[in-house]
C-alpha cells in the first residue's frame, strides 16, 4: 500500500508540473482519500510548519505520533535581509529541507504538509486546501504582514514539489461570529474575531471526541491564556462570540492591554505625548503584565505575589477577575446553557490560576483543563481529519 501511495504522490508531482494545483485538486485528494479508506491504511505522514518572527518550528508526524520536532532560531541580522516577510521564504524553505536532509527523512515518503494560517480575509474554521487564491492572498498579507503567513506558502511549494496536498488549519481570522456580536455602539468600528482559533478549535474537539459527543452537538466556553487571552462561546460547531485577543478586546493578559476606557484612550492619542506606534504598543505588546510589573510572565508575577509583593498580588487578582467576567459574558451568549468550560494556554499549567477561575465561575458549568497549546499536533490532526473523511477540505 506504501508503494500505491507513492506512486500517486509521483502522479500528483507529475500534475503539479503541467497543471495548477487548483485544476487538480479535487481529483487526486479524493483518489489519495478513497486509498486509504479501501486500503484501511491509517499511516499517515506530514511534516508540519509553524513560523514564527525568528523561528520557525517544524514537527514531522505519523498519524498523531510525533517523529520529531525542531525549532529553527533565526537571528535579527539573518532576518534583517530581507525586505518584508514574503521575502524570507526561500531561506526558510532551505533551512528546513536541509534539517529533514539532515536526519536523513525521505521528504518524498511524506503524504500532506500543513502550515500555520496566516493574516487572510475572515474565513470560517476548517482545514484549508492551500489554492492560488488562498496562496495570494497570504503572499499579499491582506489583514497585515505576519510570519505566520509564510505557513502556507512554504506548506504549498514544499508539498508541491513531492506531489503532496498542503493545508493551513484555523487561522487565526477565523471569523463564526453571529451578526449581533459585531455590534461595537460605533458603525465604523466593528467587533472582529481575531483570536487564537487553533487552539480553541482543538481543545473543543478533543473535549468533545473525549466526552464521547460531537463538536457541533456542544456549547462550550473555552478560555485561552497565553501571552494573549480569548474567551470564545462555541455552539454547535462554531465559535459565534469571542473576545478579540489581539486589538483591545476583554481581560488584559501578559503583553495586551485587553479593553480600556475609550474616552482616556483618544485623549492619550491627541496629547502629542505619544506617536501611533508608542500607543498601539501600549495596547499591544507592552500592555498588562508588562505595564504593570515590567514582565510577562505569569510565573513571574506569581512568584512575586507569594513572596509578598503586593503590587504583583493584585495586578494577578484583577486579571482572574477580568477572565472571570469574560466567561460569565460568554455563559449569557449561550443563555446559560454550557456544557463545559474548557482552559488552556500556557497560564492554565497555575493550579491557583484555575482554581481561582473555579471559584468565581464553575456554577455555570464544570472546568476540563487541557494546559499549554500543542499547535503542531492540532496541524496535523486537522489534515488527518480531512485524510480520513471526516471533515471535507474548505476551499478559501
Amino acid at each position: 500500500m506504501l508503494n500505491e501511495v507513492l506512486d500517486l504522490a509521483a502522479d500528483l508531482a507529475m500534475d503539479a508540473a503541467s497543471i495548477k494545483l487548483d485544476e487538480i485538486w479535487n481529483n487526486k485528494l479524493e483518489k489519495l482519500i478513497e486509498r486509504i479508506r479501501r486500503k484501511q491504511v491509517m499511516s499517515i505522514k506530514s511534516l508540519i510548519i509553524n513560523p514564527g518572527s525568528t523561528s520557525t518550528k517544524i514537527g514531522v508526524f505519523e498519524d498523531e505520533n510525533l517523529l520529531f520536532e525542531e525549532t529553527l532560531r533565526h537571528s535579527t541580522e539573518e532576518i534583517g535581509r530581507y525586505a518584508s516577510i514574503v521575502d524570507q521564504k526561500d531561506f526558510r524553505k532551505k533551512i528546513i529541507t536541509d534539517l529533514l536532509e539532515s536526519k536523513q527523512f525521505d521528504i518524498k515518503s511524506l503524504n500532506v504538509v500543513v502550515g500555520r494560517g496566516g493574516m487572510l480575509k475572515p474565513i470560517p474554521g476548517g482545514t484549508y486546501a492551500v489554492t492560488d487564491a488562498l496562496l495570494e492572498d497570504l503572499k499579499k498579507g491582506v489583514q497585515g504582514q505576519h510570519a505566520s503567513n509564510l505557513g502556507g506558502i512554504l506548506a504549498r511549494e514544499i508539498g508541491d514539489s513531492i506531489g503532496a496536498p498542503s493545508f493551513i488549519v484555523d487561522p487565526v481570522v477565523v471569523d463564526e461570529l453571529m451578526p449581533i456580536a459585531r455590534y461595537s455602539g460605533v458603525p465604523e468600528l466593528p467587533r472582529t474575531s481575531v483570536f487564537h482559533a487553533l487552539n480553541q478549535k482543538a481543545v473543543a474537539k478533543r473535549y468533545a471526541r473525549e466526552a464521547g459527543k460531537p463538536y457541533e452537538s456542544l456549547r462550550l466556553i473555552v478560555v485561552h491564556m497565553g501571552g494573549g487571552v480569548s474567551v470564545g462561546a462555541h455552539e454547535n460547531g462554531k465559535v459565534v462570540d469571542v473576545f478579540n485577543a489581539l486589538d483591545g478586546d476583554g481581560a488584559f493578559s501578559p503583553e495586551r492591554a485587553g479593553a480600556v476606557p475609550s474616552g482616556a484612550l483618544i485623549r492619550m492619542c491627541f496629547s502629542g505625548k505619544y506617536t501611533e506606534k508608542e500607543v498601539y504598543g501600549k495596547v499591544v505588546g507592552k500592555g498588562g503584565f508588562n505595564a504593570y510589573l515590567g514582565t510577562n510572565d505569569m510565573r513571574e508575577v506569581t512568584k512575586r505575589a507569594n513572596e509578598g509583593d503586593e503590587k504583583a498580588a493584585e495586578a494577578k487578582q484583577a486579571f482572574l477577575l477580568q477572565v472571570s467576567k469574560d466567561i460569565g459574558s460568554m455563559a449569557c451568549v449561550l443563555n446559560g446553557k454550557v456544557d463545559q468550560i474548557i482552559v488552556t494556554g500556557g497560564i492554565a499549567y497555575g493550579a491557583d490560576v484555575v482554581a481561582a477561575l473555579k471559584e468565581r465561575a464553575e456554577w455555570i458549568a464544570p472546568f476540563t483543563v487541557y494546559p499549554g497549546e500543542d499547535e503542531l499536533l492540532a496541524l496535523a490532526q486537522g489534515a488527518l481529519r480531512v485524510l480520513r473523511n471526516e471533515e471535507k477540505a474548505m476551499e478559501y
